[in-house]
């Protein structure tokens, strides 16, 4: 079982992953960004969905909007959401490496580094081409991810974040010459102690734009963050936007 798999992982540290902040952080951005500009009408597939953080503004701003998670646990937190909001959305569980629908959308987005959970790399390739496949002609992708470069300046710092009584600490590790990267997570509260490890492809602004280049797109773009500042050494994140042709 990958580790993205585990559904303890999910519930046991939501309030990790998905704090209170990043859903106002996803409220201004796409009030805020050219990036994530939808009109309504907008068909809009949000990719490892999650707690439906931009599902619900983007639903709430008219784009028909489609939801996609492995996770039933995060998709039924997205269910409550968008009751307690008054929005609707379709919200399918399914493994983003099988998840297709020919022509269906006119944008694809993938936000906070859910992009490369797999060891394998023809199976990151294989969601962008799914990606690809589910575009209308003119039809865009929007990948947000820790970069390479950005990563590079930080890595090594062990972080403790206080959360709910407790408080989890975190290492990361880079594995097979700056390819990959586990995330050790520790969150002690009391004398309860629980722990878990994240993997993830790190990417590099060209060796994401060559992937991205090979499942089909074109016009790809790489941005520091998502006011389209350049990738530089200022930038915050490996923003990556591109069309199906």
């Amino acid at each position: 079982m990958g580790w993205y798999e585990d559904e303890d992982l999910w519930v046991g540290f939501a309030e990790v992953m998905f704090p209170a902040r990043r859903t106002a952080e996803a409220e201004r951005l796409l009030a805020e960004s050219p990036l994530l500009k939808v009109a309504a009408g907008d068909r809009v597939l949000d990719l490892a969905c999650g707690p439906g953080t931009h599902v619900v503004p983007l639903a709430r701003r008219g784009a028909v909007v489609t939801g996609v998670d492995l996770s039933e646990a995060m998709l039924a937190r997205a269910r409550r959401a968008c009751e307690r909001e008054g929005v609707r959305a379709r919200l399918v569980r399914a493994d983003m490496r099988d998840y297709v629908d020919p022509g269906a959308y006119d944008l694809v987005i993938n936000m906070y580094t859910s992009f490369g959970y797999f060891t394998d790399p023809g199976d990151n390739l294989a969601v962008l081409r799914n990606v690809h496949d589910s575009l209308v002609p003119g039809g865009r992708l929007l990948i947000d991810v820790m970069g390479k470069e950005v990563f590079a300046g930080w890595v090594g710092r062990p972080q403790a974040v206080d959360v709910d009584g407790g408080t989890v600490y975190m290492r990361d590790t880079v594995l097979d010459d700056w390819t990959r990267l586990r995330s050790d997570w520790t969150w002690v509260r009391g004398e309860e102690v629980r722990r878990t490890s994240l993997y993830s492809t790190l990417y590099s602004a060209a060796e994401l734009r060559a992937l991205v280049e090979q499942a089909g797109f074109t016009e790809v773009e790489c941005f520091g963050d998502f006011d389209l500042s350049a990738y530089d050494n200022h930038a915050r994140r490996l923003i990556v936007q591109a069309k199906r042709a």
